[in-house]
This record gives structure tokens, C-alpha cells and sequence, in this order.
């Protein structure tokens, strides 16, 4: 059955670019370049890019990222990548979507400039909206993992594409570098005039999230997780209209949440949180945004109606004007006559 409302529109908030690599683009670039690939079948990389396991640690997790960085070997192989997570997501049947990059991580690998890296994404993801007619925003990342001074520097790679992202996240190692080590980044990203959607409550507790909306401006919450152990702040993001992007099979996978069954969603959903589903990094978990609402939201035990419910949540709090948004809920409503 599927619980996708096709006479509405499907929206995607939370999904990282550089977590979207196809196994054909890193085969292809691999042995074009002939770059030390562990296999040479589709079959034969599967294992080393995506998750196969039940359920590995966070850090198991990370480690998938090696062979989909080492293919970013130069400002092309961004492009690509950019290009075809347009064309993936047109695919997958999304009417909009929010895509997310931290060009310091795609550039590390190869010693690539970071301003290339966004300006290479850039033209891919207009490339890829002109070819496809699917609208997309951009979201800049901050490494956090890198520290606040490469922060900074990173920052400063996204603002020389301004215009063409939307908003600032940040991503990386929660509870090493928390976030009150980038307050200034996101003050300086909202005198831009981006919106802020920092990842908090994935793998830090609930505090976590108050610092990202005190501190830093958080008009969503990437994951959140951790919202379900305080009351108030659940409270808080209700009456805010916060809205939550939530990822579930990645964070089963992750080991945020045990299991599907243990995924605070339904919780969310029924206190008036506006919480939305998502993929995050669908290259490494070998996920579509149809699996994550026909299986996965039915695993977490959600209702026909919740489901609904939180895709009309996506739309709500996506980062689009209100004429926007009645654009897009008008011409699905046309597709669909």
C-alpha cells in the first residue's frame, strides 16, 4: 500500500548530498580514474558503501562515507554529484527538495578549494533543476567535526554562493564540538539572511536542542531525537511550530533510536510537533523517500493519518514563501485532475 498522498505534494527536508552518491558514479569515476576500489561490481562495492548489517554503531556508520568522498576528485565529480541528486529525487517522485553539503567534507579527501566545491554544486543542482524542473534549495553545512575555526573558514566558502543557499546546518560529532562553539557562524549566517536548521538531539541529549534554538536560531531541528526525554521542550517546539527532520531508518542505523518501534515520531506527531520525513544519507542506507513512508514510518507504528501528517508537515515548514508553497499544493492538485 502506499501511504504517499499523491494529490499532495511530497516534500524532502533532510537529505545530504554527499550521502547521496549512486554506486554507478563511484564504479565509474572509480575505474576511470583508477582509483584502489575494493570491488569492481556494483555487487561486489555494495557492502563497502552502504549499511548491510542490522544495525551498526554510529561510527560503523561514518566510515561508509570513504568511498563516496574519494570519487569527489575534482570540481567535475562534484558537479555530477550535485546533478544527479536532482535528477534522483525527480525520480523518486518529490515535488521539492531541500538539499544539504558540507564542501569542506567534500573537499578534504582530494585537497580540493572548498569555494570550488560550492561553486561546482551549485551549478550542478541549477543544471539539474533546469533539466528536470524540479524545484530545490541548498543548505550549507558546517563540519563541526572539523572545529569552530575551520567552521569559520567553511562558512566563509558557502557565503561566496550567497544567493543561491538558504540556510546553514550543522552537522559532525554532536558531542565532541557542541554547539555552543558556533554561535557566531550562525549570527553571521542569518545576517545573510539564511534560515538555520542545525543537526542536535541525535546523538547529545535534550539540551542540545535548546542550544540550537537559543543560541542558534533554529527554526528546525535536524533529527531530535532526544526531544522525547523533556517535556518542555516537546512543549516548546509544539507551540513554536519547530519543526523536526526526521530520518528513521538512518537512525536505526545510526543507533540514535533501538529500533523503529523506539522512534519517538509517533510521540511527536501526536503532541503537535511538526515533525517530516526524510532519508538523510539515502547512498549509504539504501533508502528512498517512498521506503522511509510505506516501511520504515510503518515499522515506527505510525497511522494512515500521522503519515499524512507528516508530509503535510514538510511542506509547512519547508524554507519556501507562502505563495511557494500554495504553487506547489496547486499544481500536484493539477497533475492530479
Amino acid at each position: 500500500m502506499n501511504m504517499i498522498h499523491t494529490n499532495y505534494p511530497l516534500v524532502e527536508l533532510h537529505r545530504h548530498m554527499d550521502g547521496s552518491v549512486r554506486l554507478e558514479t563511484i564504479l565509474d569515476i572509480g575505474l576511470k580514474h583508477n582509483l584502489p576500489l575494493p570491488a569492481d561490481t556494483l555487487e561486489g562495492l555494495r557492502p563497502y558503501v552502504q549499511v548491510t548489517e542490522a544495525k551498526p554503531s554510529i561510527l560503523d556508520f561514518f566510515e561508509k562515507f570513504e568511498w563516496l568522498t574519494a570519487v569527489m576528485l575534482d570540481e567535475e565529480s562534484c558537479r555530477r554529484i550535485a546533478y544527479e541528486n536532482v535528477e534522483d529525487a525527480k525520480n523518486e517522485g518529490l515535488d521539492y527538495i531541500e538539499l544539504r553539503f558540507s564542501p569542506w567534507f567534500m573537499a578534504e579527501k582530494n585537497h580540493l578549494n572548498p569555494e570550488g566545491v560550492v561553486a561546482a554544486v551549485v551549478d550542478g543542482v541549477q543544471a539539474g533543476i533546469r533539466d528536470f524542473g524540479l524545484p530545490v534549495n541548498l543548505i550549507g553545512i558546517i563540519s563541526r567535526t572539523y572545529g569552530p575555526e575551520v567552521g569559520m573558514q567553511e562558512l566563509d566558502a558557502l557565503l561566496t554562493q550567497k544567493e543561491a543557499i538558504i540556510a546553514l546546518d550543522l552537522a559532525g560529532d554532536e558531542i565532541h564540538y557542541p554547539g555552543e562553539l558556533f554561535i557566531e557562524h550562525f549570527r553571521k549566517a542569518r545576517d545573510a539572511g539564511w534560515h538555520s536548521c542545525p543537526h542536535a538531539g541525535e546523538a547529545a541529549g535534550p539540551e542540545s536542542i535548546w542550544q540550537a534554538i537559543n543560541e542558534l536560531g533554529a527554526e528546525r531541528i535536524g533529527h531530535g531525537v532526544a526531544a522525547a526525554q523533556d517535556v518542555v521542550l516537546m512543549d516548546y517546539l509544539a507551540e513554536h511550530g519547530i519543526g523536526v527532520e526526521t530520518s528513521l531508518t538512518s537512525n536505526v542505523q545510526t543507533s540514535a533510536v533501538p529500533s523503529y518501534a523506539d522512534h519517538p515520531i509517533k510521540h511527536f506527531l501526536q503532541a503537535g510537533i511538526r515533525d517530516t520525513i526524510n532519508t538523510d544519507d539515502p547512498g549509504i542506507s539504501a533508502v528512498t523517500i517512498s521506503h522511509e513512508y510505506n516501511q520504515a514510518a510503518v515499522k515506527a507504528g505510525l497511522s494512515e493519518e500521522e503519515i499524512f501528517q507528516a508530509q503535510k508537515n514538510a511542506l509547512e515548514v519547508a524554507f519556501l514563501s507562502q505563495s511557494e508553497k500554495e504553487e506547489l499544493v496547486q499544481k500536484k492538485a493539477a497533475a492530479d485532475s
